[in-house]
């Protein structure tokens, strides 16, 4: 049988065990060659990472794969993956490959890829290649014909001038003091250099990678170090960014922590205001809060929602002709400037409308008011718990108990062996009985057919 290798954010696993070997990404790179066939000319790949010490593993395999297979290779070194999605396509490459497993431990990698267009492959093209990838190559390159590899050594500095021209004209940052935490990832270098060039006083932190300690206890997963520096500081604002610098939180000039939902309600009402909000609606997840849909109907804006992963609201975003999705996780797609979610044109939206108005970041970035919402999260091994009857029947009970006033999601996780059980809505001690029951529900039947080394765990 075929291995299934695509998740929701393309390939991902733990270092040095399958599928995250030097093995399969020179498969990998090769099956993409296979199933690349845009006409005649050498075709040409980007590939870029994140700050883990597997990259430097995993970065010469899929080179060697490409090379293999006739391609040209641009290699960049740690940068963001939007850095890479424009990259792809400010350099006509055919393909662009980021190293990264996002938000994960530095123990995890994966393989993100990009089309010439900058957005993530499709589906069908995915299949494609895992259908190479089970059969092998049915041809490599001539001798004459390899490909070959360089480095792009300006690569960082493209990405800042691209990021830098989605900041509105005429508006600077001066006077503003600004925390950022770059968890110790692909954006530690320009993340920093974007706000000081735009005029903020800039106080970076977590931007030492020593290839162990990305998205540990900092960034966008863990920004209480940030929130405390916002303090310490008496900065107007902090900023925090996940390993690949593709989501964004923030903490206000008290330290407040706002997560996308608010952050996309604000530039939403900017964007609408400005009669800049195409389809007259925010794109978002089945995981958003009652409250952002509450807010945005009180104004005459609409609310799409898909299943949970970036790829899915961009496609519903090009589908329905919107150009701002995100997640609550703090994805946010601006399809103005670019292909994919990016924390640091994000950010600068969020900046943009406190300098424009005068006022704080907590007069302008808290918008609603959430509804009550409880996120766990339930880690198991192997084996399927949501499909057995005794979780279904918890699952049926606190769907009753929560009636017409609330909502229930439960979900695998698409890059990780975790169940994820969220509810919302007006009572709270309703909403942790209901959470309760049903991952209780799931750890028995995920230890009738195996030892679960950790149980139930807060949300990251």
């Amino acid at each position: 049988m075929a291995r299934k290798l695509f998740g929701t954010d393309g390939i991902r696993g733990t270092a040095n065990s399958e599928p995250m070997t030097p093995e399969t990404a020179l498969k990998v790179a090769m099956a993409v060659g296979e199933s690349l066939h845009n006409g005649a000319h050498k075709h040409l790949v980007v590939i870029g990472k994140d700050t883990r010490l597997s990259g430097y593993m995993l970065e010469p395999a899929l080179t060697a794969g490409f090379i293999t297979m006739g391609m040209d290779v641009v290699l960049v070194g740690p940068l963001p993956t939007p850095a890479i999605a424009m990259l792809t396509r400010s350099l006509r490459a055919d393909i662009g490959v980021v190293i990264s497993a996002s938000h994960n431990p530095f123990g995890d990698n994966g393989i993100k890829l990009f089309g010439p267009d900058g957005y993530k492959l499709s589906d069908d093209f995915e299949a494609k290649i895992e259908a190479g990838l089970n059969k092998g190559p049915t041809r490599r390159a001539a001798p004459s014909e390899l490909g070959r590899a360089k480095r792009l050594d300006d690569a960082g500095g493209r990405y800042i001038e691209f990021v830098k021209q989605s900041f509105p004209k005429g508006l600077r940052l001066d006077g503003l003091r600004v925390v950022v935490d770059c968890a110790h990832g692909a954006a530690y270098k320009v993340a920093p250099t974007v706000f000081w060039e735009l005029g903020a006083e800039v106080f970076p932190i977590a931007v030492a990678p020593d290839g162990f300690n990305i998205n540990r206890e900092c960034g966008a997963l863990a920004p209480e170090n940030m929130r405390r520096e916002v303090l310490a500081r008496r900065a107007d604002i902090g900023i925090a960014l996940d390993g690949d610098a593709d989501r964004l939180i923030v903490a206000d000039e008290r330290g407040v922590i706002l997560d996308g939902d608010q952050l996309m309600a604000l530039i939403a009402t900017n964007l609408a205001h400005g009669e800049r909000l195409q389809g007259g609606a925010l794109v978002a997840t089945i995981m958003s809060n009652l409250g952002l849909e509450h807010c945005l109907a009180a104004q005459g804006i609409g609310l799409h929602r898909t299943a949970v992963g970036d790829r899915y609201v961009v496609e519903k975003m090009r589908s329905l002709g919107c150009n701002l999705g995100g997640e609550q996780s703090g994805h946010i797609i601006l399809s103005d400037y670019a292909t994919t979610g990016d924390g640091l044109i994000a950010a600068l939206q969020v900046l943009a409308a406190i300098v424009e108005t005068g006022k704080q970041a907590s007069e302008v970035c808290r918008v609603f008011e959430p509804v009550p919402q409880l996120l766990r999260n339930v880690r198991f091994g192997q084996g399927r718990p949501l499909e057995t009857a005794r979780v279904k029947r918890a699952i049926a009970a606190a769907e009753a108990r929560l009636g017409a006033k609330g909502r229930l999601v439960i979900r695998n996780s698409g890059t990780e062996p975790v169940i994820r059980v969220m509810a919302q809505g007006g009572d709270e001690k309703l909403l942790t009985g209901v959470v309760d029951d049903i991952c209780t529900a799931i750890l028995a039947a995920a230890q009738s057919t195996e030892d679960v080394k950790s149980p139930v765990r807060a949300a990251e």
